[in-house]
């Protein structure tokens, strides 16, 4: 029964909302954060350029909410692609 219980637990905790927050930097073309933002998170061309222009002038923006389960492959993608990211 615990076994069961710690199950549904986890899927309770794992079903929460979470954020996949992008952050600027200094070296990172807008150009190349909109195209990882396209093909990550699979934003719309308009989507990914007004959370690119977010992350340079307010310095980071969430661009993702989900599960940890959903947004960790995609966290993992934008960091393989050099842009500082985490999820909170």
């Amino acid at each position: 029964m615990e076994n069961e219980e710690e199950l549904l637990l986890d899927e309770l905790v794992d079903t929460e909302e979470h954020d996949l927050v992008v952050f600027n930097d200094d070296f990172n073309t807008f150009d190349h954060v909109t195209k990882i933002l396209i093909k990550v998170c699979k934003h719309s061309q308009e989507q990914a350029e007004q959370c690119t222009m977010i992350i340079h002038y307010k310095g980071k923006c969430s661009v993702k909410k989900g599960s940890i389960g959903k947004l960790k492959p995609m966290c993992e993608s934008i960091l393989d692609a050099g842009i500082q990211a985490t999820i909170v």
